[in-house]
């Protein structure tokens, strides 16, 4: 049979609620020392003295007991009940104890299930079940973990020790037993104490009131052998009997007070004298301005905020070597070259320090920890670089105006500004040369006070998106010593989208025909640039002067013969129906997006050929289109969406002819 223990749940609450309870105490300790006390600690520690009065605790508690029942045999059961003791704990570590504990606890015991029947002649029927009255005398060592240090205020704890239970029946039980008739029906003539050996294990909080009283709470659980009551194992008849080892469970919710016994806390340390206050940073002043070879330079220290109480000593340093007779505020020095003169200057206080702390008469000897003597203020420095040179001349200002322009694409916008300086001669006097640079561009008039910034010359790149470029105009002023200055004022160029120029689409000679490499263009190129959406495409077709004004005319499907059509203006329409065909290896651009223009035989533009063969017949990328094809040619542009400027070689340009190109469908 398998013994089960049943605790009720009051048991399981008040244990689990107490050792909740005892890890959240352990984040509300607020007895920590200060910087000083922290050191009386620690003194007190070296020479052997405790100053925490909690070293030994004495703790009557009372509270509830209650047990699981023993589910074998004739499942006996302990009754719940009150509980009283006094434990007895000594703490020679800061996290460790050790406690003695003892305590009394009132528990009958009953049988849950009943012996068997009546005998012959005493009754009939299943014999009452059996109980009888009995105590438990508890006595226990322990181990025990506080989880705050001692002399916490709040102190929360673990623990688990052996344990011995005295189980002892009540005299009038013992009595009873021993009764002709109770002897008859349950055999428990020999009942009588039983001692077991067991464990404990739980937890609870400490709190100090005082630094000799306190207030515990203490959850724990028991674990013993089941007693027998030297009782029968084992069922004899009719007898009641106690199986030998079972287990018996049970557990203790208790509250007490603590008296702590022990050495008193320190008092706090006095509060130390407070340190003078940090100096302030000193400026120099004397360094600033035109300073020239052979002229004494004063340099003066200052030192705002400065207590008026406080004692200084300054101490002065040119180019790292100290200057002896320099103990005031002020330093003065002559100059005799030219170059940078690095001084510093060091603030000591040198103010006595104030006599040492006296312990108060009242104060205990063994907690005072003789205060160090304020120290005085660390020493601050400050420095100043004197530089002695033949006066340069200076620029006040250079500006440029307007200073934002627009490309020479933009034929409308400002392509120029005007630079303007204005410069002052060095105290030696002297006439100012100018000259004028620009990081991209020409300036013109660039040796006077005033020029002229043109940026006509500035590249961009072609297209769809907006540039702009940030030019740097720098005036130098140079003197008759050679000295110069110089200062930079910053001009802005903007320039709109630009078309990009893609190579042309080449014919065969009298020819309208886009063959595969012109398509190649069309397609691989102009439509999949086409699609980021941000261009439009012009087509301009043109022909040569050695080639027929018209296109050859192509037979319809019922044999007649379509009109006559210029041939620079068919071999826009076709490459336009290459774009937008819309099947076979055509391309699908919305015929919206496409602008047309034919010039006829006028080349003024240059001519683009790519590096594809011209023949009706076979056509192979990489090869070199002659001298006499470049002319036979349409323009293919990227101009950006919406854009009204155009590439100079569009003339006239129109809406493509949708119904006209429709008509051509995809051409072969």
């Amino acid at each position: 049979m398998i013994t089960r223990l049943k605790v009720e749940p009051i048991g399981s609450a008040i244990l689990g609620a107490a050792l909740c309870f005892s890890t959240l105490a352990f984040a509300q300790d607020s007895n920590t020392p200060n910087p000083v006390q922290k050191a009386a600690n620690a003194l007190h520690s070296a020479s052997g003295q405790d100053q925490y009065p909690d070293l030994v605790e004495i703790d009557p508690f009372g509270g509830i007991s209650i047990y699981g029942q023993v589910n074998r045999g004739l499942s006996t059961k302990l009754a719940n009940g009150g509980v009283g003791g006094i434990r007895i704990a000594y703490n020679p570590a800061a996290h460790f104890g050790i406690e003695l504990w003892g305590d009394y606890a009132n528990a009958p015991v009953r049988f849950v299930s009943s012996a068997g029947n009546y005998p012959a002649g005493l009754g009939t029927g299943p014999i009452p079940p059996y109980s009888f009255g009995a105590h438990n005398f508890i006595f226990g060592l322990n181990p025990v973990l506080n989880l705050t240090p001692r002399g916490s205020k709040v102190q929360p704890y673990l623990t688990a020790g052996v344990m011995g239970v005295q189980f002892t029946p009540s005299n009038t039980a013992e009595r009873l037993a021993g009764q002709p008739t109770n002897m008859a029906l349950y055999g428990a003539q020999n009942l009588n104490d039983n001692l077991q050996v067991g464990l404990n294990y739980g937890g609870g909080v400490k709190w100090h009131f005082t630094d000799h009283f306190g207030f515990r709470l203490d959850a724990r659980g028991l674990w013993t052998r089941n007693p027998t009551y030297n009782l029968p194992s084992f069922p004899q008849g009719n007898n009641v009997y106690i199986p030998a080892k079972a287990k018996l469970n049970g557990m203790q919710a208790t509250a007490g007070l603590v008296f702590y016994l022990g050495q008193s806390k320190c008092p706090e340390m006095p509060p130390a004298p407070p340190a003078p206050a940090p100096l302030p940073t000193p400026t120099i002043s004397g360094a600033e301005g035109t300073i020239c070879q052979g002229k004494p330079v004063t340099l003066h220290a200052t030192m705002t905020g400065a207590p008026a109480d406080r004692k200084l000593a300054y101490a002065w340093t040119l180019n790292g070597q100290p200057q002896s007779g320099a103990t005031g505020p002020e330093f003065t020095f002559t100059p005799n070259n030219e170059g940078t003169f690095n001084v510093q200057l060091t603030v000591t206080d040198s103010t006595p320090p104030p006599p040492p702390m006296e312990r108060p008469k009242k104060f205990p000897v063994r907690c005072w920890v003789q205060p160090p003597a304020p120290q005085p203020p660390a020493p601050v420095t400050a420095s100043a670089t004197v530089t002695v040179n033949a006066s340069a001349p200076t620029i006040s200002s250079v500006t440029a105006t307007p200073n934002e322009l627009t490309c020479a694409a933009n034929a409308s916008g400002t392509h120029s500004a005007t630079l303007a300086g204005t410069a002052q001669g060095s105290a030696c006097g002297g006439n100012l040369t100018y000259k004028w640079t620009v990081s991209e561009g020409s300036v013109s008039n660039d040796s006077s006070p005033n020029a002229t910034f043109d940026a006509s010359t500035l590249n961009f790149e072609g297209g769809a998106q907006g540039q702009s470029k940030t030019v740097t105009a720098t005036l130098t002023v140079t003197d008759e010593q050679g000295k110069t200055a110089t200062q930079n004022t910053t001009i802005t160029v903007n320039c709109p989208p630009q078309f990009v120029r893609l190579d042309d689409v080449i014919f065969a000679k009298n020819n309208a025909r886009v063959n595969n490499c012109g398509k190649r263009v069309l397609i691989d190129d102009a439509a999949s640039r086409m699609a980021s959406g941000d261009y439009d495409i012009v087509l301009v077709g043109h022909r040569d002067t050695d080639e027929a004004e018209n296109a050859p005319r192509v037979r319809g499907a019922r044999g007649r013969r379509a009109p006559a059509t210029a041939l620079d203006e068919q071999r826009v329409l076709n490459s336009a129906a290459v774009l937008s065909g819309g099947t076979a290896t055509c391309g699908k651009i919305d015929p919206s997006r496409i602008k047309v223009d034919w010039v006829g035989t006028d080349q003024t533009s240059e001519t683009r050929p790519g590096q594809c063969g011209t023949s009706n017949i076979k056509e192979r990328k990489g090869s070199q289109t002659t001298e006499a094809d470049k002319n036979r040619r349409v323009e293919v542009y990227l101009v950006p969406h919406n854009s009204t400027s155009m590439p100079p070689a569009v003339k006239n340009p129109k809406p493509l002819p949708e119904d006209q190109v429709k008509a051509l469908g995809c051409p072969k």
